[in-house]
């Protein structure tokens, strides 16, 4: 792993459990211009929730594009489910900040999109499209139209759009960005129950150090640039039976964001140690 660990908490990725996602002295840049990354080293394994922490601009959302096979590196290889990314990752669920739901279809017809799109039969998108809206607490919603939607039902919609074809690893790009503190909470508390309850792998991009710390297995603090690179990787210790109500409270949480803290101020590049950038 490049960076630095944890002090005296051990690497989750042991000998037994093979990566889905992987990246090895990766180097990527676009065009005539510097690289964004280089020397990056990285893993996720199968049923972690994996955060990539840090400044904007530092190549978190370039190793979200690179996982769904939407760029190709300068040097180095990505790998998923061992095998080279060498084209359009379908494996991969992608839900990003911006809302992408069709205003002119049902919330029960934007949910099971993607498996029409895959020509599953109807019978098998209604079932399915039935689970999910129950298991999103959606139900209730599954006429109506995106206009008619709160916010937090938006965001819900869009996570079962996502899931719905149970993508092998679901990349997150600051999906509840736009949200206010309560409504982050509410998408966050459910966010944890669903991926609990389906076993699904997630690789969370944010730069919010109290969301990746209350949502994470593990956090990797990308910065240090240009170009960036990862710097840290701090394991979370809470476990899946996290109680998101109480854990900001917790003397052991408050020193897991003290750490991510420090660690995030090592993380600024040049630039942002000049202007305050945005982490």
């Amino acid at each position: 792993m490049n960076g630095t660990k944890h002090p005296g908490i051990d690497h989750p990725v042991t000998g037994q459990r093979e990566p889905i996602f992987s990246v090895r002295d990766l180097a990527i840049g676009f065009g005539d211009r510097p690289d964004v990354l280089a020397d990056a080293t990285m893993d996720v394994v199968k049923g972690e929730f994996v955060s990539l922490l840090g400044p904007s601009g530092c190549g978190k959302t370039t190793i979200l594009n690179l996982a769904a096979g939407l760029l190709t590196p300068r040097r180095g290889e990505v790998s998923f489910d061992g095998r080279e990314i060498s084209g359009v990752n379908t494996a991969v669920g992608y839900m990003t900040q911006d809302d992408t739901l069709l205003p002119w279809r049902t919330v029960a017809s934007n949910i099971g999109l993607p498996l029409k799109m895959r020509k599953v039969p109807a019978d098998e998108i209604r079932e399915k499209v039935r689970s999910y809206l129950e298991l999103l607490d959606l139900t209730h919603a599954a006429n109506l139209f995106p206009g008619q939607l709160s916010g937090g039902m938006r965001r819900r919609a869009l996570l079962a759009r996502s899931m719905i074809y149970e993508p092998t690893l679901l990349l997150m790009d600051e999906p509840f960005a736009a949200l206010d503190a309560q409504m982050r909470h509410q998408m966050h508390v459910e966010l944890r129950r669903t991926v609990r309850s389906l076993g699904q792998t997630v690789l969370f991009v944010t730069h919010d150090l109290n969301e990746a710390a209350i949502l994470s297995d593990r956090v990797l603090v990308v910065g240090g640039g240009p170009p960036g690179r990862i710097i840290a990787e701090v394991a979370v210790p809470f476990g899946d039976d996290r109680d998101l109500e109480t854990l900001p409270f917790d003397d052991e949480f408050l020193a897991l964001e003290r750490t991510l803290h420090a660690t995030l101020a090592t993380a600024r590049g040049p630039l942002d140690q000049q202007t305050g950038g945005a982490a």
